[in-house]
């Protein structure tokens, strides 16, 4: 199984999303020098993935002979990179002008080069027939001003998964839907159980996934000039809740200090009853903590007042200096047509980006005498009619993540006032 775990630190920014800020120091000597061979008629390709194996190399080498098969003039060079070492591995072979030719990352980080005119503008490439086959929510997940700078690859929605033991413990007959539901029941497991309701990260370069809530809650973000608009009554109620929840100990201290990774070990441990992850984590719970496993349930993913659900995006981007652009796109839309997708989606425990795929019985039809996990796949897929990506692409994203938590930080620490680190927040961003 793809090291899942990872891919929720990116989404969180998505997948728990996808979205997050991984920059890890990485020696020069470890970038590719993207040297391809001259052989007359030949394009060689070179291709990036995120830490996929060893768990996906017969996949990708069987998807990659049939390709060449198909397309005897063009040679695929997989380069499998670590998860930590990619950003920054990404940054310098694009700076250098050595990039791979495609490569596997997510809108929160690639929409930050887009705003460097680092990939290849998709609109002239792919033509609009094509782009419609992707799920048209997705598809714009990786568009900047108007721009396509990515092709959808998988997704993965969360879902709400819980300890059925501590609940009952806690005397609790129905999940939370909503954040304010949350919140009124975090008390009470607390003093019926001891145990903490959930854990989420306030850590700047970890998991997006308050910034998501806020929006879940009726926060706009950024305006239409890219200005704050989060200084309003949303805003306010949205920092206030966090704050309140952290000064009632009802989360745990390590909130301001550990990643959203914390959240899946305290879940194994039993130390929380909610878990807000995507269904991919559930055969990790089940291999390292059994007995949790058979506790859990799940339910739909918690929202606010608003509804609205987030989506966890995993794509694929084409350099500009791309030396074989037209060679580089046909890859990358084989490597995301229908027929792979579904592969890949069923081999991993994730979601496909493309409606043909997401419309498989595999999505819809839930078994008879189904596993926790199968149930989990379909309510997923359900979900994901809906879901969005919720934070907005910004090139500069990273700043106006760290501006709020670490005002959300400020405030929780009694060093401000809610009103003051929501002022203060908005301002760092408006004078970036």
């Amino acid at each position: 199984m793809i090291q899942l775990r990872k891919f929720k630190q990116l989404i969180a920014l998505g997948l728990l999303g996808l979205l997050t800020t991984w920059i890890v120091s990485c020696s020069t000597a470890n970038v590719s020098t993207n040297t391809k061979p001259a052989n007359s008629g030949v394009a060689t390709i070179e291709f990036w993935t995120m830490q996929l194996q060893p768990q996906f190399t017969d996949y990708f080498k069987n998807l990659i002979a049939n390709f060449e098969s198909q397309n005897t003039g063009i040679k695929i060079n997989w380069i499998d990179v670590p998860w930590a070492a990619m950003e920054n591995k990404i940054l310098t072979a694009v700076s250098a002008k050595t990039p791979p030719d495609v490569v596997n990352l997510n809108p929160g980080f690639a929409s930050q080069l887009a705003g460097r005119n680092a990939w290849l503008d998709l609109d002239a490439k792919v033509s609009k027939d094509v782009r419609s086959s992707y799920l048209p929510n997705i598809w714009q997940s990786s568009t900047l001003n108007g721009k396509s700078f990515g092709i959808p690859w998988y997704l993965t929605t969360r879902l709400t998964i819980y300890n059925t033991d501590l609940l009952k413990q806690a005397g609790i007959n129905k999940v939370p839907a909503t954040y304010a539901e949350l919140a009124q029941v975090a008390q009470q497991i607390k003093d019926k159980t001891g145990k903490y309701a959930f854990f989420v990260t306030f850590v700047p370069q970890d998991s997006g996934e308050v910034l998501e809530s806020f929006v879940q809650m009726g926060v706009t973000l950024i305006d239409t000039d890219g200005k704050a608009a989060f200084n309003s009554a949303p805003g306010k109620a949205a920092f206030k809740y966090w704050v309140d929840l952290y000064k009632k100990g009802l989360l745990p201290k390590e909130a301001l200090t550990q990643g959203h990774r914390h959240a899946i070990d305290l879940y194994q441990s039993g130390e929380t009853v909610f878990l807000a992850s995507g269904p991919e984590f559930l055969k990790t719970i089940a291999n390292n903590a059994p007995k949790i496993a058979q506790a859990t349930g799940i339910a739909p993913q918690l929202t606010g007042d608003t509804g609205k659900k987030n989506v966890a995006v995993m794509n694929i981007v084409i350099p500009r200096d791309t030396k074989q652009p037209d060679s580089a796109v046909k890859f990358a839309l084989f490597l995301t047509n229908d027929e792979n997708q579904l592969a890949f989606a069923k081999a991993a425990n994730v979601l496909p980006s493309t409606v043909k795929a997401l419309s498989d019985s595999y999505f819809t039809n839930v078994p008879a005498n189904a596993s926790t996990i199968e149930k989990a796949r379909v309510m997923s897929a359900k979900e994901l009619k809906q879901a969005e990506i919720l934070t907005p692409s910004l090139k500069d994203f990273n700043k106006l993540q760290k501006a709020i938590y670490e005002n959300l930080q400020a405030a929780m620490l009694d060093q401000k006032t809610v009103d003051k680190a929501v002022e203060d927040a908005a301002q760092e961003w408006n004078q970036r």
